[in-house]
């Protein structure tokens, strides 16, 4: 089933293995910009740090959307669509939250995660597209996450009604500049202002209190010896919120 929403281009099936696997295939084989693939079932899903992704069907929002206009900060792209999933979360009546770099959390927990994946670069030296998934819970979550519908969303939406609620808001924050762009992301980002663990992939954890985002996306942590640290990668746990 296909349909076009303005200049999006968006296709749902009933299963795949994987929609961002199936959309970067798809890229390469010519597919336009804005292109989007929901699938009511994803088999082989996964998350960052090759994390599995598995819902049962029609419960939840498992879709990929295909950037050609790709900014000259990647990861631009995966936060529009984590600001964008998080404001039609709020709009469901559901306190949902950005943790760094794009997790969705409610409280605690994590309501939906997502991942990019860049098309090799072209003969150009530019990257000719960008492939952005995520797994948003709607009415399922597995154990230690939250749905929308277990933090008593106030409006009860579909899969495609919480998509297409998401693409105007995308192409808003398109057109935003990067020092905006940037502003709404961290005005939305729980993860500023807390004091947080942060478990680098060499295994040194940093110990501080996150205190913003640079334009590059880096998070910037002061730790608890006044070091100042600037993350590229990294899992951050949360120690105490922002408020405390």
């Amino acid at each position: 089933m296909a349909n076009q929403s303005g200049h999006w281009h968006v296709t749902a099936v009933e299963e795949t293995g994987s929609t961002n696997a199936d959309l970067m295939a798809q890229g390469a084989a010519g597919a336009p910009d804005r292109s989007v693939l929901r699938a009511e079932y994803q088999s082989a899903g996964r998350g960052r740090l090759d994390r599995t992704w598995e819902a049962p069907r029609g419960a939840n929002l498992l879709v990929s959307l295909l950037f050609r206009e790709v900014p000259a900060r990647l990861h631009v792209l995966t936060q529009v669509v984590a600001l964008a999933a998080t404001s039609v979360a709020r709009d469901c009546g559901v306190a949902a939250v950005l943790k760094w770099p794009n997790d969705i959390l409610v409280g605690t927990q994590k309501l939906a995660g997502i991942l990019a994946q860049a098309a090799p670069i072209g003969a150009d030296g530019k990257i000719p597209f960008v492939v952005v998934g995520i797994g948003c819970n709607l009415g399922w979550a597995p154990p230690e996450a939250v749905s929308l519908e277990s933090s008593g969303w106030t409006r009860v939406v579909t899969p495609d009604e919480f998509l297409q609620a998401m693409l105007p808001e995308i192409d808003r924050l398109l057109s935003l500049s990067d020092e905006a762009m940037n502003a709404e992301y961290v005005a939305n980002l729980s993860t500023v202002g807390s004091r947080v663990r942060v478990e680098m992939p060499t295994g040194n954890d940093i110990i501080g209190r996150a205190m913003s985002v640079e334009l590059d996306g880096r998070l910037v942590v002061l730790d608890d010896c006044a070091v100042t640290h600037r993350i590229d990668t990294a899992d951050v746990v949360h120690l105490r919120p922002a408020s405390d």
